[in-house]
């Protein structure tokens, strides 16, 4: 007799962040839906938006649009936050709904679901745990988020998350017994590959000013304080003077709009630093195809972040061939792998020291930019969502088991 599928409600309130989550919750619903359009899949998916979507919806997925005041991405700017009446709404929706799981891609946009269906969380890291200070604008907006993992953490059926750094952090920091965490991956999207043709590349340095002999790190990622990006800055003064052709390029949004960050600070600190007024380029926002033309004609990826759950970025350069200079916390060792070097985020000297290594030890470079691609292709969308089939698995069989007990 065939099984019936299992149907899987999943908050899609994360849908048109331009964030990680954002993108995390797109790619691995698209590798999840891809999975479900197969001949006798067990699954079948039903995204729950706050408000109509401005990402297009994979085929096969069904929708429901809560309509509700406010959304997630307003709640997400500043100080701002979710009301009552909006968390209450997309509860009521989701409990109508009566599915057979709900899912949550980032614990970030969890609501309180008062039902029995089981539910699966994903949490992506637990530097808001470590790092508080870096986070949250106010004491208020801490505590709120206390809250909310706590009420997460107590509905958790079953846990997702990103890295096994990850997983040992949701053991030392959330308490979550490792046995109820399920890990899966995330991957580079199919347009991050190496190209052969320099010129788009080269027309986007040109537009930044910087010279056709530079050679170029990119940071790519959000500008919050505990990316550390300030202390990257305070390197580039004595990187500079040993070697003037080595340039940044800062690829995030400058508007102030996201999370709460530090743009300003860092456009003062490049503004009180003239030699770095010549080497230090902010490019705002670059789209996906953009970022892989300047990654054609990037030498390294610098992620000197304090603190990261799994390390996208990463992944989406060595797709393109580009070694990672990297900070050597969190989950970042896991995924760069042997095509990276590693340093210390918070001392200045192993930043400069490592940084200078890489672009004046003979062969050095070449080495590192051979083993990009093998270790990118270990982490894949597709992988994600087949380990993600089995966590929905688990939770659906777990929770089956009990009510039958």
């Amino acid at each position: 007799m065939k099984e019936p599928q299992i149907h899987v409600g999943i908050d899609a309130t994360t849908w048109s962040n331009d964030r990680g989550f954002g993108r995390f919750t797109r790619e691995f619903v698209s590798a999840l839906a891809a999975r479900a359009r197969q001949p006798g899949s067990r699954f079948r998916y039903t995204l729950v938006f706050d408000q109509p979507p401005e990402f297009p919806v994979p085929g096969g997925v069904e929708t429901i649009i809560a309509s509700t005041k406010g959304n997630l991405n307003e709640a997400s700017q500043g100080d701002n936050a979710r009301s009552i009446g909006y968390l209450w709404r997309m509860g009521q929706i989701v409990r109508q709904a009566r599915f057979d799981l709900f899912y949550y891609p980032a614990v970030y946009s969890y609501f309180p679901l008062f039902s029995r269906v089981p539910k699966i969380i994903c949490y992506h890291d637990t530097t808001a745990e470590r790092l508080p200070e870096y986070l949250f604008p106010t004491k208020m907006n801490h505590r709120l988020w206390q809250i909310k993992t706590w009420l997460a953490i107590q509905q958790t059926t079953r846990a997702m998350t990103v890295s096994q750094s990850s997983a040992n952090d949701m053991v030392t920091y959330l308490k979550i017994p490792r046995s109820k965490i399920d890990v899966v991956t995330e991957g580079a999207g199919p347009e991050f590959q190496p190209r052969t043709n320099r010129e788009p590349g080269l027309a986007i340095r040109h537009q930044h000013r910087i010279p056709d002999d530079a050679q170029v790190m990119t940071y790519v990622g959000g500008m919050n304080a505990h990316k550390n990006i300030l202390t990257l800055l305070k390197a580039m003064p004595q990187i500079v003077a040993a070697r003037p052709d080595v340039h940044l390029a800062i690829v995030g949004s400058t508007s102030g709009k996201g999370f709460w960050d530090n743009v300003p600070e860092l456009m003062a600190f490049v503004a009180e630093n003239p030699p770095l007024e010549r080497n230090v380029h902010f490019t705002g926002y670059l789209p996906d195809e953009a970022l892989v033309d300047l990654f054609s004609v990037t030498a390294a990826l610098v992620f000197p972040s304090l603190w990261e759950g799994f390390g996208l970025p990463a992944v989406e350069a060595m797709s393109c061939g580009v070694p990672v200079l990297s900070s050597d916390r969190g989950s970042l060792p896991e995924v760069v792998g042997e095509a990276g070097l590693f340093y210390d985020p918070l001392d200045l000297d192993d930043i400069t020291r490592t940084i200078l290594r890489f672009f004046n030890e003979d062969g050095l470079q070449a080495q590192l930019t051979a083993k990009a691609l093998p270790q990118a292709a270990k982490f894949s969308w597709a992988r994600a969502a087949e380990l993600g089939e089995q966590s929905f698995l688990r939770c659906y069989s777990g929770a089956k088991g009990s009510n039958s007990d």
